[in-house]
């Protein structure tokens, strides 16, 4: 390869790599574990969802809600969960101004306003389960799967009260993504050359520097298309507000909503109130279950409700194809429920289109629903690889810096960046296990709880872990608290709800029962790893704190 373009692939490959490389084990480390996000949902709530098919008691919700609220001329939203075992419900203030209570004025101060409510106080968002027939709102029902779903896009930084226009943990982890796939093509181009005689090299016993050049190498090149149709895929799933502007300002005179709901993302359904009431009742349970029965196959995602018991009422209802047996596709209808006409109607599993197609390409590959479990557990594994490759960069960077010649600042510059990425990207896995221990064994979780304990022991395990300025040490203790920690939630389980994982294997919650495995099998990886690393890992370097007489470092070697 010519030598300039070989350095121009190795600088960009290098700086983009370490600028991202935090933030980016972040996104894997909580996106592997979010590809069994029904599984961790069921597992913090005792209940299995394996097998069991909700007959969703709409019904029941709403004449719950006419308790509390006249129902009259409102617009309902449900956006069901996965399963089927509940919904999110939007409901907005009545169209008619007879009975609807006046609109508040959105106040200045306070932060953003929750979805759904647009400053009315006769509004209400909230989750509803359909199993035991509760109601919460977002932060009471807020769990650890959603946690560590929305951790690998950077949510919970929209917190943080930047304000620049769009939500900033969003932007962070679009350019994230973006920045990563610029590492993904330059990697490729840098090993090029000699991607087919190095493909299978992997030296352990060498050098600390040729251990981590050829895992990095080898992990990379076997996790690349994974690592790119995820990059890609994030890209276009965190920032197409950026990559369909120009398209809304060209076709669409600037208008992004009328571009997004030719795009199938938004669905606009205005009626006009008409202040005359509905003949009859209506049966929500008998209107949802007649479409689920005309579309086998296909899953009911979305219910739209438009001036609930008016004469101009109507019921929207959009599906998705089960990707088992139609890979793409999507559907709705819309229904005038006083007649009984049918106003629109597009079949899930019949009726796909271009649109449909891209939508679920890019959709299914990011989150692996397409192929059950196993293709799950896969993905699984490559994430964490993605995280083997991000570690072992950024020991590469660090042993390649580490030379007796270079200056004493710059020196002590990578060592204590390295060891901030390190303390940062290896204590997720404890704190993970800690956090998951601590939802089962305290009495009351919502969303600031699981914030708190998260976020907090991360911040003091990673302070631990920076303090020891030893890398080798800081393996050995972040391998043990995993063993430890990992191993304490099926125990933690099975003493705050009795569902020891030999209980759950007999009586079919398979994923209660996969949870616990899970985090035993890490426990006895971590164990193994603590085994091989205390017995065989070589001394590293560490930065003295003065110069040495030749005014050079003087290196100290710590052995543990």
């Amino acid at each position: 390869m010519d030598p300039r373009k070989y350095n121009i692939y190795f600088h960009t490959h290098t700086i983009s790599g370490i600028i991202i490389a935090a933030l980016l084990y972040v996104i894997f480390f909580a996106g592997s574990f979010s590809f069994f996000k029904d599984d961790i949902a069921a597992w913090q709530k005792g209940r299995s969802e394996v097998g069991q098919r909700f007959d969703p008691p709409y019904n029941h919700l709403l004449d719950s809600l006419s308790q509390h609220y006249n129902l009259r001329g409102r617009n309902f939203n449900f956006y069901l969960l996965r399963q089927g075992q509940g919904t999110y419900v939007d409901m907005t203030a009545s169209q008619d101004t007879t009975i609807s209570k006046p609109k508040l004025k959105p106040k200045k101060e306070g932060g953003r306003r929750r979805k759904g409510r647009g400053g009315d106080d006769d509004a209400a968002y909230f989750r509803y389960h359909f199993a035991d027939k509760k109601a919460g709102d977002y932060s009471d029902s807020y769990d650890m799967a959603e946690f560590l779903y929305r951790l690998h896009f950077l949510a919970q930084l929209n917190q943080v009260g930047i304000n620049i226009g769009t939500p900033f943990g969003y932007l962070v982890a679009g350019i994230v993504a973006f920045l990563f796939l610029f590492a993904l093509i330059t990697g490729l181009l840098l090993h090029w050359d000699k991607i087919k005689s190095n493909f299978f090299l992997f030296r352990p016993m060498s050098k600390w520097k040729t251990v981590w050049t050829d895992m990095h190498t080898a992990l990379g090149v076997i996790g690349f298309p994974f690592q790119l149709v995820f990059a890609v895929t994030g890209v276009v799933l965190i920032v197409n507000y950026v990559l369909l502007a120009p398209f809304a300002n060209l076709l669409y005179n600037g208008d992004s909503d009328k571009l997004y709901e030719s795009l199938q993302y938004n669905k606009t359904i205005k009626v006009d109130y008409t202040y005359k009431p509905m003949n009859g009742t209506f049966d929500m349970d008998a209107f949802v279950g007649k479409w689920q029965k005309e579309w086998k196959d296909a899953q009911i995602s979305r219910i739209y409700i438009r001036n609930y018991m008016d004469e101009s009422m109507q019921v929207s209802l959009e599906a998705k194809p089960n990707a088992e047996t139609n890979f793409a596709g999507s559907g709705f209808a819309t229904v005038n429920i006083a007649s009984g006409k049918v106003l629109e109607q597009k079949s899930p599993n019949t009726d796909g289109n271009y649109i449909d197609g891209v939508k679920s390409l890019v959709y299914h590959l990011h989150f692996g629903d397409f192929g059950g479990k196993p293709l799950r557990i896969v993905f699984f594994l490559l994430g964490l690889m993605g995280c083997a490759v991000i570690i072992s960069g950024i020991m590469i960077w660090l042993v390649a810096r580490d030379k007796v010649a270079t200056e004493l600042r710059k020196r002590r510059f990578n060592f204590w960046a390295s060891n901030f990425f390190l303390a940062a990207c290896l204590s997720m896995l404890p704190v993970t296990a800690f956090t998951f221990i601590m939802v089962k064994m305290l009495n009351h979780v919502d969303q600031a709880v699981i914030y708190r304990t998260y976020f907090y022991s991360w911040l003091v395990l990673g302070i631990y872990l920076m303090v020891l300025r030893s890398l080798p040490r800081m393996n050995r203790h972040t391998l043990i608290l995993s063993t430890v920690l990992c191993l304490g939630v099926p125990i933690a389980n099975g003493i705050s709800t009795g569902l020891w994982i030999w209980n759950t294997w007999q009586q079919g919650a398979f994923d209660i029962f996969f949870i616990d495995a899970l985090f035993i099998v890490l426990a006895g990886s971590c164990a193994y790893a603590f085994t091989r690393v205390n017995a065989e890992a070589k001394t590293f370097k560490v930065l003295s704190l003065r110069k040495a007489p030749e005014k050079v470092l003087k290196a100290t070697v710590v052995r543990e």
